[in-house]
């Protein structure tokens, strides 16, 4: 994600004041706890997962819409339609396609990760405050917006500065990067966050469905569980890193939990007041049937208090210069660039002491890759965005289970990647390390994912494993696999009737096990521990060859066990005594 650039610079309009006082008044008040729970908001606090949740955001930190909810709850109507409504009430209609859109998003997040516990009124609150529920449910029938939805270009006057990360492919802008659709994602963002939620084979910001899934998906990350208030906070702190959102947002979650009604799309109330005051923000085709409604991605600046006349005597709008300004002798005739971001003086990246990466299969790495970027003369540079990508055909991701995870750097210049979470493909992963916003070559890092394995295996019992000559065991043999004292699940194993302790060639007599046509066969492979590390072979039966034999099993890692087994001949019956002769 982006580094940290601070809160946004809002501009002195009253409306922005008085909202950004209620904000913070009623949130004490009424909102349930908000609080920071350790967020790292310096640029140079110690990486880990969390802080690079809070480095950068969804949005590249662009302005959203301050309107708070009403004081008076909503009432929950089933209605579908867009009957009257109350003072108080209008606020909790929500477009019916975008609520379709967060709903469908709630139900799939619950399936892909249950532990999330993501509410759709969340999603709901977040498209409240960034689009307006995208500008009061202005889509067509898939959900796509009628006109795009833009934030103001972040180029640093008053805003974050992000430079063009996409080639204007979703903004239309080739010099900076602005926030596209009705949840706001960055370019940047979206590019690796984006989803495809509605089956059409594109994954478009503009889409509703697509946004809000991917909305979802981005909430959820890290392993968060949102019904866990720090959790919750981490999670749209990474949306929009500013405590006035945060508090805002909660505003409406809690809101839209206390009842909300579906509204035709098109019908939805839209926001007044943008956190910038509208500054910068892009124009957007007006409704036709709502007269001055909001720009693309902010409202409709209102104007600001009138100057004093000098000496008092009411107000009176300044008058234009006479004379077009005079340009200075030697003066350049375009605006000088920008100064150069951190992002600007990168050269190349380096390994910041990465371990040896490698876990078995469905382990957590206990390692993690550590990347520094550095100015050609070797220098670090902070607050600049590593993005980490797993590359190739694999099921490993980071913690979490996206592929993708952008960091920030430190103030030592180190970006310290997400723990990655082995999947079942064994083998080596690569996982790529690049600098967001600037063309220089990647750094590769290797990580490998092997077998899962045990290194002790031991019977579940004791019975005796006996049988006679063409009988068959009584009982089963049942072992149980561990890992440095920890269940062995999902191991591989063989089992083998072996002729001896020192020769481990399967057995030409003797027991054996049946294949699925009846048959001999005194070598059983493709065997796995089940959950619980428990591995039940099937059952054995004997030829008429007596004596002691050993079933040999052994696992992935290394691990060995030898059990013996013991055929005994068959009990004869005494013939009857035959009757004495007669005398």
């Amino acid at each position: 994600m982006a580094a940290q650039f601070g809160r946004r610079l809002c501009k002195g309009a009253a409306t922005t004041a008085v909202a950004a006082v209620a904000v913070a008044a009623l949130s004490a008040s009424q909102a349930p706890g908000v609080n920071d729970h350790g967020r790292q908001a310096a640029a140079d606090a110690a990486p880990s997962p969390d802080a690079s949740a809070s480095d950068g955001s969804a949005t590249g930190n662009s302005p959203y819409y301050t309107d708070l909810p009403p004081l008076n709850s909503p009432s929950p109507s089933p209605s579908t339609g867009a009957g009257p409504t109350t003072p108080g009430t209008s606020e909790a209609g929500i477009p019916a396609t975008v609520l379709d859109a967060y709903k469908k998003a709630e139900a799939a997040l619950r399936e892909a990760k249950p532990g999330c516990n993501l509410p759709w009124q969340l999603l709901a609150a977040i498209g409240r405050v960034e689009s307006g529920q995208a500008r009061g449910g202005r889509v067509n029938a898939d959900g796509t917006t009628i006109s795009p939805i833009l934030g103001p270009q972040l180029d640093g006057n008053g805003f974050a500065l992000i430079k063009d990360t996409d080639n204007g492919a979703y903004d239309g802008n080739s010099t900076y990067d602005q926030a596209v659709g009705p949840m706001q994602f960055i370019p940047s963002t979206w590019a690796w966050a984006g989803r495809d939620a509605n089956g059409d084979g594109k994954k478009d910001p503009n889409n509703i469905y697509d946004a809000a899934l991917a909305a979802g998906h981005y909430l959820c990350r890290f392993d968060w569980d949102l019904s866990d208030q720090r959790d919750l906070d981490r999670a749209i702190l990474s949306y929009n890193n500013s405590r006035e959102y945060l508090n805002l947002v909660m505003r409406w979650l809690e809101y839209y939990r206390k009842g909300t009604h579906e509204v035709p799309d098109g019908t939805g109330t839209l926001p007044g007041n943008r956190s910038d005051n509208g500054a910068g923000a892009s124009p957007g085709p007006a409704t036709p049937s709502t007269p001055g409604a909001p720009a693309a991605g902010g409202s409709k600046p209102k104007p600001g208090p009138k100057p004093e006349r000098p000496g008092g005597g009411g107000t009176t709008e300044p008058k234009p210069p006479t004379t077009p300004p005079v340009t200075p002798p030697g003066s350049p005739s375009t605006p000088p660039s920008p100064p150069a971001t951190p992002t600007d003086t990168v050269h190349h990246l380096e390994d910041a002491g990465t371990a040896k990466l490698t876990a078995m299969a469905g382990d957590t790495f206990t390692k993690r890759i550590s990347t520094r970027a550095e100015t050609e003369a070797g220098k670090a540079v902070g607050k600049v965005r590593i993005r980490f990508t797993i590359v190739g055909d694999t099921d490993t991701t980071f913690t979490g289970g996206e592929s993708v995870a952008t960091v920030a750097t430190n103030s030592s210049g180190v970006a310290v990647a997400p723990a990655l979470q082995a999947g079942e493909k064994t083998g080596d992963v690569t996982v790529r390390a690049t600098v967001v916003g600037r063309m220089i070559a990647g750094l590769d890092y290797t990580a490998t994912v092997t077998e899962r394995a045990a290194d002790a295996l031991a019977r579940t019992g004791d019975a005796a494993l006996t049988c006679t000559a063409g009988g068959e065991f009584a009982n089963q043999v049942e072992v149980k696999a561990t890992y440095k004292g920890a269940v062995a699940d999902g191991v591989a194993a063989t089992a083998t009737l072996i002729k001896s302790a020192d020769d481990p060639t399967a057995n030409d007599k003797g027991p054996f096990f049946k294949d699925a046509d009846g048959k001999a066969v005194r070598t059983l492979t493709g065997l796995k521990t089940d959950a619980e590390g428990l591995l039940k072979l099937p059952k054995l039966y004997a030829d008429d060859t007596t004596g002691t034999f050993l079933l040999r099993i052994t696992t992935e890692g290394g691990a060995t066990l030898t059990v013996e087994l013991t055929v005994a001949a068959a009990e004869t019956s005494s013939p009857s005594p035959s009757a004495s002769p007669s005398a």
